[in-house]
Formats: C-alpha cells, sequence, structure tokens
C-alpha cells in the first residue's frame, strides 16, 4: 500500500500513470480523445472554482465535488497526452521556467497593474 503524501516526481507520475493505463486502463485514448477528455476536465475544475471563489451559486450536482480531484484529473490527462506524444514533462517544465526567467525577468515587476 502507499503512503498518503509520498512526493512524487513528474517523471515518477508519468511512469505510473503510463502503467495504470497499460494495466488497468486497457490502452490509451487516442490523442483526440484524450485533448477532449483534458477539457472537459478543465471545464469541471473552472466549474469548482467559479463555485467556490466566484460568485456562482452551488447546485445540488455540485455539492461534494473536492478541488484537489478535480485538478488531479486535469494533470491525469495532461499527463497521458505527454506520455502519449513523448513529451518528458521534467524536461518540459524546466525548460519553460528558464524561458519565463529570461523573458520575465523585469516584466512583472515592471507591471503598474500588479503594484
Amino acid at each position: 500500500m502507499e503512503q498518503k503524501n509520498q512526493e512524487l516526481t513528474l517523471a515518477e507520475a508519468q511512469k505510473k500513470v503510463d502503467h495504470w493505463i497499460k494495466t488497468v486502463g486497457v490502452r490509451y485514448f487516442n490523442e483526440l480523445t484524450n485533448m477532449t477528455i483534458l477539457m472537459e476536465e478543465v471545464g469541471e475544475l473552472a466549474r469548482i472554482m467559479a463555485r467556490t471563489y466566484g460568485e456562482q451559486s452551488f447546485k445540488k450536482s455540485d455539492l461534494g465535488k473536492d478541488l484537489g480531484d478535480e485538478m488531479a484529473d486535469v494533470l491525469w490527462v495532461l499527463i497521458c497526452l505527454a506520455n502519449q506524444t513523448g513529451v518528458d514533462l521534467t524536461e518540459a517544465l524546466q525548460k519553460n521556467f528558464e524561458k519565463k526567467n529570461m523573458r520575465d525577468l523585469d516584466r512583472h515587476k515592471n507591471n503598474e497593474k500588479l503594484k
């Protein structure tokens, strides 16, 4: 049995999702299907955010939804897409940090709207 709150790297997450898909899930849905599922999951996350932090009220069908679980659903499908398309998310995120650190070094500090 896995320990709760055990740290999980992106690389480990990609391997675990791949193993689950190939053993329990049978196979990956195709990339277009997973892209559509990702949009569905983002919509479910947006719904909870709009009701928790925005001005919309909860409906009975919204009650009991867990924000963390909705975020994990988004991450799960994103990891599926990364696995299917050969993207190493660790490498991609590191490159993205480098890009943002170079491009945005002073951008946000100089943004009057953020002061």
